[in-house]
């Protein structure tokens, strides 16, 4: 797979996804979009890949929309119509992660803003380096936050917070992003690249099923009561107990060793 704007590559289970317009610190484009689109449906499509690691070439993750863009910019005398470039790009963008059949992994390097931000919180794990930080900057261009932005922020860090990072517009070192429970963990710089590694390959030779239930379960639980949620989780578990990986897992166990799971 050929492409301009993202690099995609595949090594032992691992997908790796890469943002690759770092003259532009990789800002959306409707190009870029679409190039998304067919590997999340390569991901989706090939058995063989056990985790997306999604991350950003240079010195930054991403930009957020790209404002030269012909379909955000606003350049011809009629105004542009920005819901429709959030039906077409970013709604899809960001469904296609929360409900990939894989476990997601965000390595952000250097600023994710905008729509960027959002982006990375749509992964179900979010690694930074400690010279990475988040920005909501769209109440400086008289907009909201998009791409799911007024959603995961309320989630992960609570109203107050929340409303302070999109009203204020102010950047949000990773430090204190991981000490708000906004991404996972923060790393040192040289580090990032070596720990993302050791969480894909393990992700990669883990139940995989077994993980996407209970991140289906768990974005669930937001929104159902506890009844409901019990009834979730005794569905999932008459599943998963009838799959070949719990099979081995017990068989592992019982034989101490390691277990080889297939994600089967």
């Amino acid at each position: 797979m050929s492409f301009e704007t993202i690099a995609f590559a595949v090594d032992a289970g691992v997908a790796r996804l890469t943002l690759n317009r770092p003259d532009r610190l990789n800002s959306f484009t409707d190009q870029m979009h679409a190039e998304i689109r067919e590997v999340l449906a390569e991901v989706n499509a090939n058995a063989a890949i056990r985790v997306l690691v999604l991350t950003g070439a240079g010195r930054g993750f991403c930009a957020g929309q790209d404002l030269n863009d012909r379909s955000v910019s606003g350049e011809s005398t009629e105004a542009p119509d920005l819901g429709a470039s959030v039906e077409k790009n970013y709604k899809p963008l960001v469904l296609a992660l929360q409900n990939l059949r894989v476990p997601t992994i965000c390595a952000v390097n250097g600023v994710a803003a905008g729509a960027g931000a959002s982006v990375a919180l749509a992964c179900d794990v979010v690694i930074a380096g400690r010279s990475a930080s988040f920005l909501q900057a769209f109440s400086k261009i008289g907009l909201i936050p998009d791409t799911g932005g007024t959603w995961f922020l309320p989630q992960r860090v609570g109203m107050a917070r929340a409303m302070g990072l999109a009203l204020l517009a102010e950047k949000l070192p990773a430090e204190k992003a991981a000490d708000w429970g906004l991404i996972w963990q923060c790393v040192d710089d040289a580090d990032l690249a070596s720990t993302v590694d050791a969480l894909a390959a393990q992700f990669a030779a883990a139940p995989t099923r077994a993980l996407v239930r209970t991140r289906e379960l768990m974005r669930a639980s937001m929104s159902q009561d506890l009844s409901v949620q019990l009834d979730a989780e005794r569905d999932a578990m008459r599943e998963l107990g009838r799959s070949p990986d719990y099979k081995e897992g017990v068989a592992a166990f019982m034989e101490k060793r390691a277990p080889r799971f297939t994600g089967a």
